[in-house]
């Protein structure tokens, strides 16, 4: 059985549920070519926590049933599963007929790698070294809002009152790493000397809400009173510590989050959120698959198709949103340029204090 932390449903292009069999099912064979066309007409989607969590894994469900449902197939959500072997399961997905497995999550990709070569199923693959992604059936799809962390960073430093800024991550995936360098030139672009503190929950500390607190905390209590935080299950940590602590000036902290919408859990203390979505980034895999492409191509999210944006809450002012979408839009026309930079050494170097261990 696939245990009780994991909800499995299949989902046709309408949105009914159907039941499926508890057992694991016997592997089908498929067609060896790995760069010819494919009919798709099931995908499937794995995430390590449940699609309630308004970040990662809502946004992948959420993306992935939109997606099905413009393309007319099914999907099939497996989600909660944490970080066990996967093997097991992805073999039923497979088995099951998923023509298209998303591994929604950095801790799969080696895995994901060694069952889509070994069932030859076309497998998405995120946060992965070129060592396991093959051209045609294992494909990487490492996206980033970091066009839209650079507004947040130019918006943090306009907001400011005690003049520091701090960046809390679960980890230093690409996806985070570029969202951090972006956030601090945007603000630098605003106050060119504003400092800004830097910390590092764990190596991979996705779900450690725990560690987002106590983390969250100490960055406030060194006297950034907004935080631009990105984790996953982690951020909850981080709002319980907004809501809880108090900037150094004696008045009250807030969270610019990233991916989904947390405003409901946070509604005094969420500034915005850089949002996701990733619908496009999906039917763009389906469709490649189809052609014979799948991994001719990087696939991105930004501001011009309008799949990264910035929320707005109450929190902005007419005038601070103003000067969003001024922004926003020397972005798009070319006339700011906001660099994709991944590597976790040249986000240390940009910030004024770095809790974490060293760059690997």
């Amino acid at each position: 059985m696939l245990g009780s932390l994991t909800r499995r449903r299949l989902l046709s292009a309408t949105g009914a549920a159907v039941a499926l069999g508890g057992g694991y099912t016997a592997f089908l064979p498929r067609a060896a070519a790995q760069s010819a066309p494919r009919e798709v007409r099931r995908i499937a989607i794995m995430t390590p926590e449940r699609g309630t969590d308004m970040g990662w894994n809502q946004a992948g469900i959420t993306a992935a049933r939109a997606a099905a449902q413009r393309l007319g197939v099914q999907l099939e959500v497996a989600e909660g599963l944490g970080y066990p072997d996967i093997r097991p399961i992805m073999r039923e997905l497979a088995a099951n007929g998923a023509d298209l497995i998303i591994a929604h999550a950095s801790g799969y990709n080696n895995t994901a790698f060694e069952i889509g070569v070994e069932r030859n199923v076309p497998v998405a693959v995120v946060d992965t070294p070129r060592k396991v992604t093959r051209p045609g059936l294992v494909v990487d799809y490492t996206l980033s809002g970091h066009e839209g962390a650079y507004i947040a960073g130019a918006l943090a430093a306009r907001k400011t009152r005690t003049g520091t800024l701090g960046i809390v991550v679960s980890g230093e995936p690409p996806s985070w790493n570029s969202q951090s360098h972006a956030f601090a030139q945007g603000a630098r672009s605003v106050r060119a000397n504003i400092p800004i503190r830097y910390a590092v929950i764990g190596p991979a500390a996705f779900s450690d809400a725990p560690g987002g607190r106590r983390v969250a905390e100490a960055v406030i209590a060194a006297g950034a009173d907004i935080i631009f935080g990105q984790g996953n299950g982690a951020t909850m940590g981080m709002l319980q510590a907004i809501t809880t602590a108090r900037a150094t000036d004696g008045g009250q902290a807030w969270l610019i989050d990233v991916i989904g919408d947390k405003s409901q859990a946070a509604p005094n203390h969420l500034l915005t959120s850089v949002l996701w979505d990733i619908t496009e980034t999906i039917i763009k895999m389906v469709e490649d698959i189809r052609a014979g492409r799948f991994g001719s191509r990087r696939y991105t999210i930004g501001l011009a198709d309008g799949s990264v944006r910035l929320l707005r809450t109450r929190h902005i002012t007419d005038a601070e949103w103003a000067e969003v979408e001024a922004v926003k839009q020397r972005i798009v026309s070319g006339q700011v340029q906001v660099p994709y930079v991944a590597d976790a050494a040249a986000v240390r170097a940009l910030m004024s204090d770095v809790q974490a261990p060293a760059a690997r």
